[in-house]
């Protein structure tokens, strides 16, 4: 069975254009080691389901939680459409197990990856969207994410490891965090970073990704949690 023809079936959804589907689900490492299979990767897909999937988003939160204003309604957009949120959503339909990757891609973990499997989400909430239009994509979207959606989650808790970080510091030390690369390995279509956040010039906090941003996350989620052990470890 074709990849597009598994996921087709999985998603339940009346697809018309499996090739559309099956250009959602080419990650460009593929693309680089078969370059005669495919005649496309997903990138385009993405940029266009990222669009998507905000408004879609957008619109559900806007109508579910009539009391939020502005603000809070864009952290609980932040929290379902950000890399890990997008991930969730792409676990539930298990997206990783019909992505087409390199095969380097696939050995290091690709289809676990938070940020390839929510760039792949996008791509398919683009193929979907050309494909059947905006209302079947939406209904399906928003029953996927319909937990996160309908969540009354304090504001707090939908805040990024990267905007809490930052609250923590400044309120406690009045000084923002300090990213700082490390290194940057691997071949131009799977980057790896390494990067530090430094508070008080002290490195608190390693993470590692794909892209800079997901490594600054990873960065910032490892130095809430070793500040937080100080704090629990104070007098």
């Amino acid at each position: 069975m074709r990849p597009a023809s598994g996921l087709a079936a999985r998603l339940g959804l009346p697809v018309r254009d499996l090739d559309l589907l099956g250009q959602a689900l080419v990650h460009s490492s593929y693309l680089h080691e078969h370059p005669g299979l495919v005649a496309a990767h997903n990138e385009r897909l993405e940029f266009l389901g990222d669009a998507v999937v905000n408004l879609v988003v957008s619109e559900a939160l806007y109508t579910r939680h009539p009391g939020d204003d502005e603000g809070t309604l864009s952290a609980r957009r932040a929290a379902i459409v950000s890399t890990a949120g997008l991930a969730r959503l792409a676990g539930r339909i298990e997206l990783g197990a019909w992505l087409l990757l390199g095969a380097g891609e696939s050995r290091r973990g690709g289809r676990l990856r938070p940020s390839l499997l929510a760039s792949g989400f996008e791509a398919l909430a683009g193929a979907l969207y050309l494909d059947l239009g905006y209302e079947a994509t939406r209904d399906w979207l928003v029953g996927l994410a319909r937990p996160e959606i309908e969540a009354d989650l304090p504001l707090g808790t939908l805040k990024s490891p990267k905007s809490q970080l930052q609250e923590y510091t400044q309120q406690r030390l009045g000084q923002r965090p300090v990213y700082r690369i490390v290194t940057v390995s691997g071949p131009d279509h799977a980057r790896l970073f390494r990067i530090e956040v430094l508070v008080e010039d002290e490195v608190v906090g390693v993470g590692e990704g794909p892209s800079r941003r997901t490594a600054e996350t990873a960065a910032a989620a490892s130095a809430l949690a070793a500040l937080a052990g100080r704090d629990r470890d104070r007098p």
